[in-house]
């Protein structure tokens, strides 16, 4: 082994000897890299601004004394998540499951893509076996880890890491399903026919569940043996699994003796409200749905070979969202300035609740488009009103006496309070101000809680002061 490294270092030096650096330290040479704004985000210049409360604490809640700190550059999604944005991640769930299931039917039973036997010779179960079905066929590469990790899985999940095969389209018409292990498969994603009504069939949003992992690196930094022994690394590689479909019930739940049935209906399925915001999302939910962004991304980038992997899509921290939502603007109770949630015209500038008991003065009853009103400094929508929002933030009543004045945050795993920002549409208009504070717990859902995610800026470093 010794002589390995040995003839592998005079190698090394061989190399370099032949290089065009004559010898030179000139560092390695990589490909130039080329910032890519990701779709529906704006750059939010990174600066320092004047956190908390703008005015008088009228509230006496004393939770958001006035700070000065400075956060980097990233991007923001110019709206909150809609219901269609949300739709594609459950789709895309519904669609995985399905399709490990098949392929975990199809290695049960030994098939293989080609084999035929279905309805009139046609397809069967074994095309939608799992990709690396055929190792044979692999690369060296791919052949090596399958033999080494994939095809060994877990405790957990025997077929953990295993391809599926997404070349082929799913079958949904029950009328042309190929064979009755497909029939089988399919059924058993639907809820009992006892269950349903109205003659409509129904997926059982239960077990749409996604799974994801992820890295507790604020711990592992922490920890004083994680540099010296490698193997304790892996202890904070955390797995989540999360049943990612929206409560709907909310609409019901969040309102005693009010008629909100039509909503609950119809607000997250139905195109009618695709470009509205989706609400009924835990903090967890929103948290998944930020891994999974950041997954469908980087599959993509990895098919087209040699681009770079992108930085993750996450929820804002509670200082990033409140620098975003002021627009560039110093001291202002609202994103567009203030003191007044009217122009000059007498028009609302937001959707919120301006009167006791009355919910359509500004023009809604409930939520509206996501891209409605007038846009901030940063060309962001509805930062105030609407829905509120998750942040990444845990939510700490003194947080700002002891937080970094550089990138402030409260990471705190054990406290599920997390912070809400931005006010919604039944909210007045105290929880629309830019420095005001309020928390949900983090495996809690509500009918005026939805989300927008944020992604780390690379390039170069630009500020908005």
């Amino acid at each position: 082994m010794k002589k390995f490294i040995a003839f592998a270092a005079f190698l090394s030096l061989l190399i370099s000897c032949g290089s065009n650096d004559k010898g030179e330290l000139v560092g390695v040479k990589g490909k130039k890299w080329h910032p890519e704004k990701p779709y529906g985000m704006t750059l939010v210049p990174g600066g320092s601004f004047i956190m908390g409360k703008s005015d008088d604490d009228l509230a006496n809640i004393d939770d958001a004394p006035a700070k000065t700190v400075t956060v980097r550059s990233f991007y923001m999604d110019e709206t909150e998540i809609t219901n269609s944005e949300y739709r594609e991640f459950v789709e895309w769930t519904k669609d995985s499951i399905i399709r490990m299931r098949l392929a975990i039917l199809a290695d049960e039973l030994g098939q293989k893509p080609g084999g035929g036997g279905g309805k009139k010779g046609g397809a069967t179960i074994g095309d939608y076996a799992f990709a690396d079905a055929d190792p044979e066929k692999m690369s060296a590469y791919d052949k090596y880890m399958y033999e080494n990790y994939y095809s060994v899985g877990t405790d957990e999940d025997p077929y953990a890491g295993r391809k599926l095969n997404r070349k082929i389209g799913l079958i949904k018409d029950p009328q042309k399903y190929p064979d009755e292990y497909y029939v089988e498969v399919m059924d058993s994603m639907y809820l009992p026919a006892a269950e349903s009504y109205n003659g409509l069939r129904t997926v059982d949003v239960s077990k749409l569940k996604f799974r994801y992992t992820w890295m507790d690196i604020q711990s592992a930094a922490k920890d004083k043996n994680t540099g010296t022994n490698r193997s304790k690394r892996s202890k904070y590689i955390k797995t989540e699994q999360v049943e990612i479909y929206p409560d709907t019930t909310t609409w019901i739940k969040d309102f005693a003796y009010s008629y909100n049935e039509p909503m609950h209906n119809d607000y997250f399925w139905h195109q009618a409200y695709g470009d509205y915001p989706v609400v009924g999302v835990s903090w967890k939910q929103a948290k998944a749905f930020c891994a999974w962004r950041t997954l469908k991304k980087n599959a993509y980038l990895k098919s087209k070979k040699g681009r770079d992997q992108i930085n993750s899509f996450r929820l804002p921290t509670e200082a990033e969202w409140e620098y975003a939502a002021r627009g560039g603007l110093q001291s202002a109770s609202y994103p567009w300035g203030g003191p007044y949630a009217k122009n000059d015209r007498g028009c609302f500038l937001a959707n919120f609740k301006p009167n006791r008991g009355d919910y359509a003065a500004d023009g809604a009853l409930y939520t509206v488009e996501a891209k409605s009103y007038d846009p901030n400094g940063y060309n962001l929508y509805n930062m105030s009103g609407n829905v509120a929002e998750w942040t990444d933030s845990s939510y700490d009543a003194a947080a700002y006496e002891y937080v970094s004045t550089m990138n402030p945050n409260v990471p705190d795993a054990s406290n599920k309070r997390k912070v809400v920002r931005g006010g919604s549409w039944k909210d007045v208009s105290y929880y629309l101000k830019v420095g005001t504070r309020d928390f949900e717990y983090a495996d809690t859902a509500r009918s005026y809680i939805g989300f927008r995610t944020v992604q780390d800026y690379m390039g170069t470093q630009n500020t908005g002061n």
